[in-house]
């Protein structure tokens, strides 16, 4: 990776230790030119506040549009290992999103709405064209990769009919209490903040409600819970095209939404639809997650394509959206959603933690490069005289 930064006019370090104003030039040319998915104009170009301290250890402070300490940590890695094993680089990463929301005709109307009180500065639903393809526990190892991206985080179970968010957090049997009569208090799983209808409802009793009545209640469960601060509130939308995804269109302050799909054409042609939906109502799609990409088997280690395979590339590119990950058919990501854990919490460093954490930065990123007047990709327009 440095190696095309040292090839444009920069020599790598020799064996004698560089000064203090050479690391600063180093890392400070470094964080400029550094580009990826996220960062097509460098670091520098979008982060809020910068600074650089130098003692035993080299400290960079951050606080940037949107989290991603993994990549920053990595970065990091890499401008250790330039300067010398002996030098140790840590990055402290604030996070400080900018409030986001679709720009449909009553944008406006939906930012002044009850959701500004609960201090939600980004709500980002989580949907798929047909059930059965793993959005619900693609959402909950989402919303706990982003927090270990930086961001606070909450989520809520908008599957009215077929609730599973309790279950995925392990919170089957709680209740949500209330400090004032008025707001339920949102549950807590390993930080995150939750609410579901599952919380509410007796877990073996069915939920016959028509339309009407569960979109009342989608509307309840978002304004009638104290949310704490947030940055992200990530909420599991049912499968299909149906009323609770038009309540979410014209009455919340949503910002986008990330379509969840399996490679295969089946599940293809109905996320399709769901594109297709948010488009409708000016809601922006971030991207694709394929979930179920493939699946790598544990004696052999050979890659197999059990639901076909680039279905998600495919149909990002046809739909001039971005595919944001794929993820593997993995037994410890179903045992973890039957239990109520997740691997992101146990080892946050690991091979599933990565593949999630690397989507939740790329959902925030194109969060912030889609849709915010601060990022480098948004035109200027120049008044002329």
């Amino acid at each position: 990776m440095f190696g095309n930064f040292f090839s444009k006019g920069q020599s790598k370090p020799s064996n004698e230790p560089l000064s203090s104003a050479q690391v600063t030039q180093l890392i400070d040319d470094t964080l400029a030119n550094y580009v990826s998915e996220n960062f097509p104009n460098g670091v520098l170009n979008v982060c809020i506040k910068y600074q650089l301290e130098q003692d035993k250890n080299i400290t960079i402070q951050l606080i940037m549009p949107f989290p991603c300490q993994g990549e920053l940590d990595e970065l990091a890695a890499s401008l250790s290992k330039a300067l010398g094993q002996e030098v140790s680089i840590v990055v402290t990463l604030q996070v400080k999103p900018v409030r986001h929301f679709a720009l449909g005709s009553d944008a406006g109307e939906k930012a002044d709405g009850a959701v500004k009180q609960g201090n939600i500065a980004n709500i980002i639903a989580i949907a798929s064209g047909k059930g059965g393809v793993g959005k619900s526990t693609t959402t909950v190892n989402l919303a706990y990769a982003l927090m270990a991206e930086g961001a606070k985080v909450g989520i809520l179970d908008a599957d009215i009919y077929g609730p599973s968010i309790p279950t995925m957090l392990g919170l089957t049997h709680e209740k949500p209490g209330s400090t004032d009569g008025k707001l339920m208090t949102p549950l807590l799983a390993h930080g995150l903040s939750a609410m579901s209808i599952g919380f509410l409802v007796d877990p073996n009793d069915a939920t016959v409600w028509r339309g009407p009545m569960a979109s009342s209640a989608f509307n309840q469960l978002l304004n009638e819970t104290a949310w704490p601060t947030l940055d992200y509130l990530l909420i599991d939308m049912p499968p299909g095209t149906g009323d609770i995804q038009l309540t979410l269109a014209q009455k919340v302050p949503v910002a986008a939404a990330v379509i969840v799909t399996t490679p295969q054409d089946i599940a293809l042609v109905d996320a399709t639809k769901g594109i297709a939906m948010f488009n409708k109502v000016q809601v922006p799609v971030l991207g694709i997650v394929e979930n179920m990409s493939y699946h790598i088997c544990e004696n052999c280690g050979h890659q197999s394509h059990i639901f076909g395979e680039a279905g998600g590339k495919d149909m990002a590119q046809s739909n001039q959206t971005t595919l944001l990950g794929q993820l593997p058919l993995d037994i410890a990501i179903r045992q973890d959603a039957d239990f109520g854990q997740s691997d992101i919490i146990e080892n946050s460093t690991g091979e599933i933690a990565s593949h999630y954490r690397k989507i939740a930065r790329n959902i925030a990123g194109q969060l912030f490069l889609q849709c915010d007047n601060a990022s480098p990709l948004t035109p200027i327009v120049e008044q002329q005289q």
